[in-house]
């Protein structure tokens, strides 16, 4: 890895550690009955490279949103019509590939347009649930709280995938073996995905886990305190009633770093262990989960992986 990739990297870590990061903005053409171009967003860190269209090989039997695949740096990787899945119409065509890892996954996206990368703190993002935007995880504001401010749809890569290629993302559940808890208590988790909330709690159904899901840090943190006062009132701990808190990295308002060093920082609930459990994978990302203080980093999204990570941090 040469000095300058490691220098992009150490300055994307340090923004997640202000509760910043950065967005990548793209087009996938007119919008259905407008002539209007929307703004679409992925985090950065979820992008490997961006190429200009590359030579695609028609594949047999394919899914009907893939477009083939395409031979980059001698890896064949599957390319998703993007514009095709969104319901736009790229009048430009698609001229740009946009290569992402996540998920223990490597794909790319056709895309109409790549526009610019933005920086943005975490609370300039609003959760998109119940908007009506279900391949939509969140809304960025791209000028921060001006009235009329430039606005992305961040998409929700993970239901994209599900969607997509449908027999790689069952999740395994007999698989899981059974998780003890301390009496009374809960996981707390917290992911804005509606797809991977329901794995999420598939796997902790499997595993016959008492837990609180919620959508975003923000939301997690609020339910947290709510608890300790509940906790308080009844002459009790927070540890009482929470056993672990899990929660993604990407989420809107509140990030799962922010929410970990909330958790880390204050003396009501640092004893609390959290596990951080993101589709953003690679050393980087496990290396300031260390940073900001998290006992344990699991990759999305294999059950007996989380069953194993959660019994580890558990048995501490």
């Amino acid at each position: 890895m040469n000095k300058s990739t490691m220098r992009d990297i150490d300055e994307r870590t340090n923004l997640a550690g202000n509760s910043m990061f950065e967005l990548l903005l793209f087009r996938l053409g007119e919008a259905p009955g407008t002539d209007r171009r929307e703004l679409f967003g992925i985090n950065v860190f979820k992008v490997r490279e961006i190429l200009v269209m590359p030579e695609i090989t028609a594949m047999v039997n394919s899914p009907p949103a893939v477009m083939g695949v395409a031979n980059i740096r001698g890896q064949m990787i599957s390319v998703i019509n993007l514009p095709q899945i969104v319901g736009t119409n790229p009048t430009k065509g698609l001229g740009i590939l946009l290569v992402t890892e996540f998920a223990r996954t490597t794909q790319a996206f056709a895309v109409e347009e790549v526009n610019e990368i933005v920086r943005l703190e975490w609370k300039q993002v609003l959760s998109a649930e119940g908007r009506g935007g279900g391949l939509v995880t969140s809304i960025a504001r791209l000028d921060g709280a001006a009235e009329n401010t430039r606005l992305a749809q961040v998409l929700d890569v993970e239901q994209i995938l599900r969607d997509v290629f449908p027999e790689q993302q069952q999740v395994e559940l007999e698989a899981t073996s059974k998780l003890h808890l301390p009496a009374g208590t809960v996981v707390l988790a917290a992911d804005d995905s509606a797809v991977a909330r329901m794995m999420i709690e598939q796997g902790l159904k499997g595993m016959e886990v008492p837990y609180i899901m919620t959508k975003s840090g923000q939301e997690a943190w609020d339910r947290l305190k709510a608890m300790a006062a509940e906790a308080e009132s009844q002459g009790k701990t927070i540890r009482d009633k929470v056993a672990l808190v899990l929660t993604d990295l990407e989420m809107p308002e509140m990030d799962g770093f922010t929410l970990t060093r909330n958790i880390k920082q204050d003396p009501r609930f640092s004893s609390i262990p959290v596990v951080i459990h993101s589709s953003l994978t690679g050393t980087t990302n496990e290396e300031h989960v260390r940073k900001v203080g998290a006992d344990a980093y699991v990759a999305k999204f294999v059950a007996e992986e989380l069953a194993e990570t959660l019994r580890r941090v558990l048995s501490r």
